[in-house]
């Protein structure tokens, strides 16, 4: 087994051994933060954590009411003109906590009075350190050099923040049967093996989210131009109409994550006029309608619309992996790609 499918199928036990272990951790953290009450949020990240960022933005700013951004680290580092985050919750989201640029705004920002929380997987690290509060990952060793079970890690993490700072938001504990989705959509995705033949000769793909899962969107492109060195672009869906949709030709791979809550119609309208434009469709849903107007689907449980992101993600991971060993490429080391990359 390559270590990459191994770290996908590690990821239901990742997120039960973070949730429960790591519960008091959130708990504390979100008391300092509404003891400080920031007035918005400053996330610095950098590759798949800052699609967690995305992630963050829209749970926390839906059920926190927090105004959310993601920093720009070259002010801090390149133009060395921190912008004032005195009330800021900065948090800082790095499976590494290795890249100095995220470290720098954590440090910039702490030295004015802000808030300072990190999520990393090494509790070790400078950025673990640099930060008031860190939220350890778990996930253990992740050796393919393109991250899974570290992302989906990342956005257990953020859900459990805003499950403490938001008493009420969660109030059914689906949560706590995240592990339980997991392993369903783990058994789902073996459906793509069947045909991700189909897609040897792609060179080019849009991936489309919105909502929740417009992160959903950038990270499953990332895999694939990770493992597959195919060219990709991420579009919300509302982007992917002003302008962008006229590249798509017959043929053309579209990939919608569509699942089921209140971008669903949005979604459905879309795949309707890609499917005039004879559009190659790829879905991730759990909405049956939407599954069938995909050439291919990819079938995710029934989970609230907050919660999908952390699984719809496992077919996109599935997909990327079966794409790469059709094209004949290492999924667990792609060329010209190391795992830790250190950014200034």
């Amino acid at each position: 087994m390559y270590h990459i499918e191994r770290e996908i199928n590690e990821q239901p036990e990742v997120m039960a051994r973070l949730l429960a272990e790591q519960y008091e951790t959130a708990q504390r953290i979100a008391a300092a933060i509404r003891d400080f009450n920031p007035a918005f949020v400053h996330i610095a990240a950098r590759g798949t954590s800052d699609n967690a960022g995305r992630y963050a933005q829209y749970l926390m700013g839906i059920h926190a009411r927090l105004p959310v951004a993601l920093a720009a680290p070259s002010i801090h580092t390149i133009y060395e003109s921190a912008p004032d985050l005195s009330r800021a919750l900065v948090l800082a989201i790095s499976q590494s906590g290795r890249s100095d640029d995220v470290r720098r705004v954590v440090t910039d920002a702490r030295a004015q009075g802000a808030l300072t929380v990190s999520i990393t997987n090494n509790a070790d690290s400078m950025l673990a350190h640099d930060a008031e509060y860190h939220l350890p990952l778990l996930a253990g060793e992740e050796i393919s050099v393109a991250a899974t079970k570290t992302y989906t890690a990342e956005l257990t993490a953020i859900a459990m923040l805003v499950k403490a700072l938001v008493p009420d938001f969660d109030s059914e504990d689906y949560l706590d049967r995240l592990p339980a989705y997991a392993e369903e959509t783990l058994k789902l995705s073996d459906s793509v093996v069947d045909w991700a033949q189909r897609y040897r000769y792609m060179d080019r793909f849009a991936s489309i989210g919105r909502g929740y899962n417009y992160c959903t969107a950038f990270e499953v492109s990332l895999k694939i131009k990770e493992l597959c060195y195919i060219t990709g672009v991420e579009y919300s869906e509302a982007d992917f109409r002003h302008g962008p949709i006229a590249l798509v030709q017959p043929g053309f791979p579209v990939l919608v994550v569509a699942p089921e809550g209140k971008t669903l119609p949005l979604l459905l309208d879309l795949l309707e006029s890609l499917k005039q434009k004879n559009a190659e469709c790829l879905v991730i849903s759990n909405s049956s309608v939407a599954r069938d107007l995909a050439v291919n689907a990819m079938a995710i449980p029934a989970v609230p619309e907050w919660l999908s992101p952390l699984v719809a993600v496992i077919p996109g991971q599935t997909l990327a992996m079966r794409l790469a060993l059709a094209k004949g490429h290492s999924v667990d080391k792609p060329e010209g790609l190391q795992k830790v990359t250190v950014t200034v």
